[in-house]
């Protein structure tokens, strides 16, 4: 169950503000005006677990790519953690 701050995070990752709890009232904008709704903000919760799903499946398949790469050139991760990479 996602809670305030991620959904915040998913839905305006540019924004500038402080939240407590899951609350859209307590959300204080920086930047002056909300970047979103209170509506936006409810409907965040039910979307966040497919969107995180979706950044972690990213991570994993960037994570294979750059494996991959570094095999094809004869260096593996412990290589570049050698180097201090």
């Amino acid at each position: 169950m996602a809670i305030g701050g991620e959904v915040l995070t998913m839905l305006c990752p540019d924004a500038k503000w402080t939240i407590y709890g899951d609350d859209y009232n307590s959300i204080i904008w920086h930047n002056g005006e909300p970047a979103i709704s209170e509506t936006q903000f409810k409907a965040g919760f039910a979307q966040y677990d497919a969107w995180k799903a979706d950044q972690d499946a990213q991570m994993a398949a960037d994570k294979a790519s750059a494996t991959a790469k570094l095999e094809a050139l004869g260096l593996t991760a412990d290589d570049l953690k050698a180097l201090g990479l």
